[in-house]
């Protein structure tokens, strides 16, 4: 398998390129950080840049060792600078050197030197990296491979619609992490490459950094909210499911879990917005997975349902388009998303299904209720030409995702 391209976050490296700020690039493991390095050196080295004018350090590899101590890191990379112009520093891993960022932060000072980072997301958490490296960074999010990239790395015709349809169901149970597709024909393999990702980051990024001590308690949790994707979440409620099913357990403790779960970028919250009163709702939210292949995997495929799924895959693509996303409230009809990006707005409503004139009604309804004149867009799995109810679109969720 040749390596996929991910152009969304290509450019935005290439967007913060020479500008005087640290690039912070994190994400969930095995999500293509290291890769994504990859695809810059190279692309650096197509727009002309002198070999020796990168600086690249992968610390996982014992090559390196002997720069695990920072003053040794900062003398390596200050004696290999090139004279004039621009040096690029990719630093792969970094959380493996101890105090790294007083090598890192030294050579902030120095003009021409273009630094860039990934690391575990089990450290490189946006609180530690404000307070490492104080307003001089800026982080690039990076998420498993959209429904576009998988397509492309399985090399499916985005113009053949059995393929693409065959391809999404594929995307939501074998997985988006990219190695996975290397595996595409070893579904065992795949289940145990999978698995050791759930457990990487359930027991090392979780458990042993929150010094959670219940491991089998934070699974539980983890399996509760993997089986309640998309519903709104009520952390008593998942205390009295758990203490029901005799694994007891308070409010308190599951908040810290899902706290650190969300730290971990196992699942991302999604907040509810009141769009009439104009501010965010300090209760219930909504939580989705970073990847549906392993959700999939861990639960074996219960609660499976086919519409939070989708809305599951549309609320990662809205991310990976640089929105933030919110559930909107309007009294009490509920609009799935709030899409926000630069001031302004999508609205976005989800159904497997529209078929049925009572579904459509009760999709289009809130969308219409609301008085303003920001785009709003009904995405189904429905294989309909496209349509319009008074402005409002309705299209197929899989050409939406195939889109630019």
């Amino acid at each position: 398998m040749d390596i996929i391209p991910r152009p969304i976050y290509l450019d935005r490296l290439m967007t913060w390129r020479d500008r005087k700020l640290i690039k912070v690039i994190s994400g969930v493991r095995r999500c293509g950080k290291s890769t994504l390095l990859d695809i810059f050196e190279h692309q650096l080295l197509e727009d002309g840049v002198r070999p020796e004018s990168i600086i690249r350090i992968n610390f996982e590899d014992l090559a390196w060792e002997q720069l695990l101590d920072y003053r040794e890191l900062h003398r390596y990379i200050a004696s290999h600078l090139s004279d004039g112009g621009m040096t690029y520093v990719l630093l792969d891993e970094v959380q493996h050197v101890p105090q790294f960022e007083l090598a890192v932060d030294s050579l902030f000072l120095r003009d021409n030197v273009d630094i860039y980072l990934t690391g575990s997301n089990g450290y490189f958490m946006s609180t530690e990296l404000t307070t490492l490296l104080t307003g001089r960074f800026v982080e690039i999010d990076m998420l498993p491979l959209s429904f576009s990239e998988f397509c492309a790395g399985h090399r499916i015709d985005a113009g053949n619609y059995p393929s693409v349809s065959d391809a999404y169901r594929r995307f939501i149970t074998e997985s988006a992490f990219p190695f996975t597709l290397k595996l595409a024909d070893e579904p065992q393999a795949r289940r145990d490459y999978l698995q050791a990702i759930y457990d990487s980051i359930l027991y090392k990024d979780v458990a042993t950094r929150n010094r959670i001590a219940d491991a089998m308690m934070l699974d539980d949790v983890t399996r509760y909210l993997f089986d309640n994707i998309g519903n709104i979440t009520s952390t008593t409620r998942i205390a009295n499911t758990l203490t029901s099913a005799g694994r007891s357990v308070n409010q308190r403790t599951v908040e810290k879990y899902i706290t650190a779960l969300s730290q971990s970028l196992l699942f991302y919250e999604a907040r509810r917005y009141d769009i009439r009163g104009k501010r965010l709702l300090t209760r219930l939210e909504k939580y989705y997975c970073v990847d549906l292949g392993l959700r999939y995997t861990i639960s074996g495929g219960r609660g499976f349902d086919v519409g939070h799924v989708l809305e599951n895959v549309i609320f990662l693509e809205l991310l990976r388009r640089g929105y933030d996303v919110f559930v909107g409230q309007y009294d009490r009809q509920e609009v799935d998303f709030i899409a926000v990006q630069t001031g302004e707005r999508l609205y976005v409503q989800v159904a497997a299904t529209t078929r049925d004139p009572d579904v459509l009604s009760r999709e289009v309804g809130p969308l219409r209720a609301i008085n303003d004149s920001y785009p709003k867009l009904i995405l189904t799995l429905d294989d309909d030409p496209a349509g319009n109810y008074d402005g409002l679109r309705r299209m197929n969720a899989l050409t939406w995702l195939l889109q630019a």
